[in-house]
């Protein structure tokens, strides 16, 4: 399925702006592969942006779907206390925490109707039944997994592809069930670990997430088993991912560490370092896209005032050694330092 690409590199689908049409032509023209993010768009946006991504690459390009999960009936009153007094300091209300399916048909048929050659999905499986409607109309299906369990059951329901994710990632994790006694949600399964482990109960080519800034990594990975390594952090300061300004300050400077909260969302995901982190991780309830939906005003007018302290600034572990230029550059340097990977090994012979 990827033995076509010139270079082994996907760009990921980070949903909230980042990865934008403009940043997936550029790595496809650099002879790599990405993912348009659909997660967080109205159906028509994301129809729109399907249309322009496949002028700016020839039709070779993703979709990433969320598959919207059960509706939490977590109590959110005291996490919305507690978020009360960040939206106080900006001068905003709180959103309606409410439950929505992400608009998960409508996307579904989108994806089917433009025949969007690779589908990839986050936080579930697609059922037996859509992964069969993506391949009558000509296309593939990969799943994001984070154990075995899911991997096995991605599989069973007729996955072409699985997009091995590792606890380093930044964003969130791709977990099917969201265990709320887990700060993480779940096992934390390292990305060279998870592909070994796949890859011995599996033939599906696998494409390896978290963690991997350098072309090093990328050599790595495909010496592990992998088909091709997806990459997002280290493409959050090209020129043309949509990341904030603020978020960009932030990542350039590189001073923060990095951490799983559900503050933000609902959801376990990896960020740097901030006051709400910090401050509101602790009791956070496991309700997505419920607490997303209530966090939303508060942390675009963190943005807007250039304050990064209230907002979700994902990052993956390694995010200090991203760096900024055009796709193209960034690209360039990924080949010539996975190359140099690729001659060290030599003295395994």
């Amino acid at each position: 399925m990827f033995d076509d690409l010139e270079f082994p590199v996907i760009v990921a689908p980070m949903a909230g702006g980042p990865t934008t049409p403009r940043l997936v032509g550029a790595v496809t023209d650099a002879g790599g592969f990405g993912f348009l993010a659909a997660g967080y768009l109205s159906a028509e946006t994301l129809d729109a942006r399907i249309a322009h991504t496949a002028d700016l690459t020839g039709g070779r390009f993703g979709v990433n779907l969320f598959v919207p999960g059960g509706r939490s009936v977590a109590d959110l009153a005291a996490h919305r206390e507690r978020l009360l007094a960040e939206a106080v300091r900006y001068g905003v209300e709180l959103g309606e925490p409410v439950w929505d399916d992400d608009e998960y048909p409508a996307k579904l048929d989108l994806v089917v109707r433009h025949r969007v050659p690779l589908v990839s999905f986050t936080f579930g499986a697609p059922t037996s039944a859509e992964v069969q409607r993506i391949h009558e109309a000509g296309g593939k299906v990969a799943v994001t997994v984070t154990n075995p369990e899911e991997a096995d059951l991605a599989a069973a329901r007729g996955a072409d592809a699985l997009v091995v994710q590792g606890f380093e990632a930044g964003g969130h994790r791709g977990l099917f069930t969201d265990d709320p006694d887990n700060p993480a949600g779940g096992e934390e399964y390292g990305l060279l670990a998870l592909l070994r482990l796949l890859g011995a109960r599996t033939s599906l080519p696998l494409v390896a997430a978290g963690g991997l800034v350098n072309g090093a990594d990328i050599a790595a990975v495909l010496a592990a088993g992998a088909s091709a390594a997806q990459l997002g952090t280290a493409f959050l300061l090209a020129t043309e991912a949509g990341t904030g300004d603020t978020q960009r300050r932030a990542l350039a400077e590189a001073g923060r560490a990095t951490a799983f909260t559900r503050a933000f969302s609902g959801r376990p995901a990896r960020g740097m370092v901030n006051r709400v982190l910090s401050d509101l991780s602790a009791a956070a309830p496991a309700a997505y896209p419920q607490l997303h939906h209530l966090s939303k005003p508060v942390r675009a007018a963190a943005g807007k005032a250039g304050d990064p302290e209230a907002m979700s600034l994902w990052a993956g572990q390694t995010y200090p050694l991203a760096s900024d230029g055009s796709a193209a550059s960034i690209m360039a340097r990924l080949r010539t330092e996975a190359k140099s990977a690729a001659e060290r090994l030599d003295r395994l012979r």
